[in-house]
């Protein structure tokens, strides 16, 4: 349990403007109805911080791919490099022998990347050759237009990214300073409950998101010391050797739906996912709430609930 202050999340900006309203500053709230004001305003938060998370996470699988392909790529290049200086030979032994006209056109186009206008010239070569370098430089050249196009998808992805983190800076900002004008109130950290699961990975993904209790909030994070709420359940099961993304939406995605829950299972709230904890049983969970509250147990029941989701 730990005395923390109530922090104020606010909508700044064009995008989030309008939520700030003059009764903040004319009104002198009790402690629960700044309490029951900023979970209002969280509501309408959260989902652009979800939305943050699955351009981060969609962005990171992207550049990873980009990679993956860029390895193969240059192999393949190699290969073509060889193939060509192979058919380089073949030419000048054949001028050696007589005319050969043809053959040095192709030494004169140099480029492997144009071969497209040359295998027309390659028939006077080894079938066998012809086919070898045609081979290569087709499948190089599938990777390439992959390549192609995951940089284009990486470059916008980027940009929303950039865009996306700009609006958090700016209501952190917004955080900070609206933080200093509210009184200090305590916030009270549930323990977990002894928990009874069905599989070594649930107990192992609950005792996890039990261990975390009391770390702060922190949007986009994932741990191990500060959580999102997405990043929580992420993170507890990632310790069982489940791997989800640190985005609410995919998250529901990559479990199935149950009616019955039991310890371990995701539980998600409102109509459009923004919001997840790990369920424990009992009607309770485990979850990071919003920023100025840390990771705690709470009831299930505070937040409307959309389903729940068993990730194995």
């Amino acid at each position: 349990m730990r005395a923390r202050f109530a922090l104020v999340a606010v909508v700044v900006g064009a995008v989030f403007g309008g939520l700030i309203g003059p009764s903040v500053a004319a009104a002198e709230p009790s402690p629960a109805q700044i309490e029951a004001q900023i979970d209002k305003k969280w509501e309408q938060l959260e989902p652009v911080i979800e939305q943050y998370n699955k351009v981060h996470a969609k962005l990171k699988v992207n550049q990873k791919k980009s990679t993956a392909l860029q390895k193969k790529i240059g192999p393949l290049s190699l290969q073509a490099d060889l193939a060509m200086n192979r058919v380089g030979a073949m030419a000048a032994q054949q001028y050696k022998i007589g005319p050969g006209a043809d053959f040095n056109a192709l030494l004169m186009a140099g480029s492997t990347g144009e071969l497209g206008a040359q295998l027309a010239m390659l028939d006077l070569l080894a079938r066998s050759e012809k086919a070898a370098v045609a081979g290569v430089l087709k499948v190089r050249d599938q990777y390439d237009a992959e390549k192609r196009k995951l940089d284009a998808l990486i470059a916008e992805q980027r940009k929303q990214d950039l865009q996306l983190a700009a609006q958090k800076k700016a209501i952190n900002a917004e955080i900070v300073k609206l933080e200093k004008s509210l009184p200090p109130t305590i916030v009270r950290v549930e323990g977990c409950p002894r928990v009874t699961t069905v599989t070594t990975q649930e107990a192992t993904a609950v005792k996890t998101a039990c261990a975390q209790v009391g770390d702060p909030y922190v949007w986009g994070a994932d741990g191990p010391n500060s959580f999102d709420c997405s990043g929580l359940t992420q993170y507890a099961w990632k310790s069982a050797g489940v791997s989800l993304t640190h985005h609410t939406g995919d998250q529901w995605g990559e479990g199935r739906s149950v009616s019955t829950p039991r310890a371990g299972d995701l539980v998600f709230f409102y109509s459009d996912l923004h919001h997840v904890g790990l369920y424990i049983g009992g009607g309770k969970m485990v979850h990071a709430p919003r920023a100025g509250k840390p990771v705690q147990v709470s009831s299930t029941s505070t937040m409307p609930i959309a389903g729940y989701r068993r990730v194995i």
